[in-house]
């Protein structure tokens, strides 16, 4: 029982992680929503993020997992440090409104560059889960489906609702992964 109740925590992490990373690519995405963007920009977008939400924390947790073996117990720490430096980082960009910068949706580097620029996180988050050896494919499963849906939700809401909207999702993606480094350290 005690089993299953740790697994359904590793879980719930991963799927509160997955959300906190996928609010960049939502608020994001509601800039450039409120430009116009068709379906079928929308969805090659969306699938663009999904992907690079798989292959970024995939990266991430094999370096993670080599870094892991090589700090040992201290691979607790550094990785709670790291997450409470890239949540730090989420909320103190939305509350200085780094502004955003006019990407070209509609050109494949647009679109890549787009999808880099809201998976870098999840390289650094990989890189703490690696650390503790989770679960691989429900990970980069559950990051990749929450970074591709929040995009699209954030597409489709960007021509009725004001950029600012998209500055509290990202405040409150960095506090989540801010939390959850105390936790780790703690």
């Amino acid at each position: 029982m005690t089993e299953a109740f740790d697994r359904l925590g590793e879980w719930m992490t991963i799927l509160l992680m997955a959300v906190a990373l996928g609010m960049d690519a939502f608020s994001l995405g509601v800039g450039i929503g409120m430009k116009g963007v068709g379906r079928k920009d929308a969805v090659r977008i969306g699938a663009t993020v999904a992907l690079f939400h798989i292959l970024m924390p995939l990266v991430g947790i094999s370096a993670g997992q080599y870094v892991g073996d090589l700090l040992g117990h201290l691979a607790r720490y550094a990785s709670g440090g790291l997450l409470l430096l890239l949540g730090a980082h989420m909320i103190f960009s939305s509350v200085k409104g780094s502004g955003f910068q006019s990407i070209d949706h509609r050109t494949l580097w647009g679109v890549v560059l787009f999808s880099l620029s809201v998976s870098i996180d999840s390289f650094s988050v990989g890189v703490s889960l690696g650390m503790f050896r989770s679960d691989l494919l429900l990970t980069v499963l559950a990051f990749g489906i929450c970074g591709g849906l929040m995009s699209l939700m954030g597409l489709a809401l960007g021509r009725s609702v004001g950029p600012k909207f998209g500055e509290y999702g990202e405040a409150a993606g960095g506090s989540i992964l801010f939390t959850f480094g105390l936790l780790f350290i703690f």
